[in-house]
């Protein structure tokens, strides 16, 4: 988002870029068990199942929040490592866990140790939930090195390649319990992280009142990490990509048929969020808070500009500002006589294009979201963007508004000229 008041934004729409958030891209291992059609090596199968033991033990101490033993499944020839996940181990200390196990591990990559041991790669699912948030476990993939010394199997190391990739990674967790909300933070001070939350829970009825759906957030988990680099990693990409968006919106975790809605987290860019004014903070989170409470009755074939301006309608649904304050890319480009002639198309809300083309596709898309709950009206509006899930704009105008894609266009073309003069 600019530094300035005005449309949030969120990278590749939120939901194209969900699955990034907590998710190591991993490099295949050599030979893993359970991969390929060939013969079952019996050593490779007792490796698996002594890891999954291992792994098995390792959760259980961290869910007791036993240090000694967690701690005495590191292998104690690793100093460096045993030292880091004594660091991990407190950094968590905060942060409310509901559930933390592994998952799905394969061996492979058998290398010999000093003695009568050897070593394993291994892959693992990590699976856990934030007890009152996640109605549906976080999946993190991770790779981890397995050693078998004396006749007993240790954590030896894990990928420090993608470093950072959880909060509790970075630092020591910070958690900030609202009334709707838990904010987690990492190298902020307490106080911004209060008022962090204080929004987040006025969010969540503003969502509530626009968006009458069982799938409204009643509750929001937020991530202030200490930077925009910080945000980065945690986001899994190069922190340019970031640099002005004031903070995205994610999802992570599974959803099986009529199963429990993925946890969603709001990530904050620290840096861009701490420019906005008063105002453009709470735009933010609310706009955020849309996307989590909507994501269920969404899918990637939903038009950037409904889910994006429909966002965005809710943020500045009880503002009182003019829309030319809000807007005023678009505004500039109108009174220039470049007003637009298309609706936004999702490649106009890539990075690539630039800020200001950006901007204007969020203005764009706020204005008509805007322009068919004045027209139509609010409950017609929200069944659109239900209808429009299909990916067929003209179909979802014609069954909930009466008119078609080519008329919604114009007619919003008209708009826009009429409400930024």
């Amino acid at each position: 988002m600019r530094a300035m008041d005005g449309p949030t934004t969120r990278p590749r729409g939120g939901r194209r870029a969900a699955l990034r958030f907590l998710a190591v891209v991993l490099i295949a291992l050599p030979a893993l068990t359970g991969c390929g059609a060939g013969p079952v090596d019996g050593a490779a199968v007792r490796d698996t199942d002594a890891v999954r033991r291992l792994l098995d033990g390792w959760a259980k101490a961290l869910r007791d929040r036993d240090e000694g033993a967690y701690l005495a499944a590191v292998d104690p020839g690793e100093r460096a490592y045993r030292d880091r996940r004594r660091q991990v181990f407190a950094n968590l200390a905060d942060v409310p866990l509901a559930s933390w196990e592994y998952g799905a591990v394969r061996t492979g990559g058998s290398t010999p140790v000093p003695g009568d041991g050897h070593r394993v790669a291994a892959e693992a699912e990590l699976r856990y939930r934030l007890a009152g948030y996640d109605a549906a476990p976080v999946s993190v993939p991770v790779r981890l090195t397995a050693v078998r010394r004396s006749g007993r199997w240790y954590v030896a190391g894990d990928d420090t390649a993608s470093g950072d990739r959880q909060l509790w990674e970075q630092g020591r967790v910070t958690a900030v319990r609202g009334r709707h909300s838990l904010v987690l933070g990492a190298g902020r001070e307490p106080a911004a992280l209060r008022a962090l939350s204080g929004l987040a829970d006025a969010a969540v009825p503003a969502v509530a009142a626009a968006w009458p759906d069982d799938g409204r957030p009643g509750r929001l988990v937020v991530e202030m990490p200490a930077s925009l680099e910080r945000m980065g990693a945690l986001l899994g990409a190069p922190p340019s990509d970031y640099r002005g968006i004031a903070a995205v919106t994610t999802t992570a975790g599974e959803k099986g048929g009529g199963g429990p809605v993925p946890a969603g987290r709001i990530v904050v860019n620290p840096e861009a969020y701490g420019a906005l004014s008063p105002f453009g903070r709470r735009a933010v989170l609310t706009h955020e808070a849309t996307h989590v409470a909507t994501r269920a009755r969404t899918t990637d074939t939903t038009p950037m500009w409904l889910s994006e301006g429909f966002a965005d309608w809710v943020a500045y649904r009880t503002a009182d500002r003019a829309p030319a304050a809000i807007a005023p890319e678009l505004t500039r480009a109108v009174t220039a006589g470049r007003p637009p002639d298309r609706l936004p198309a999702d490649a106009d809300f890539r990075f690539t294009g630039g800020a200001d083309r950006l901007a204007r596709a969020y203005e764009g898309a706020w204005l008509a979201c805007r322009m068919v709950a004045e027209r139509w009206g609010e409950r017609k509006l929200v069944a659109f963007y239900r209808a429009a899930r299909t990916g067929s704009v003209e179909k979802a105008a014609r069954e909930v508004l009466g008119t078609g894609e080519r008329e919604l266009t114009a007619e919003w073309r008209g708009y826009v000229r009429k409400v930024l003069r």
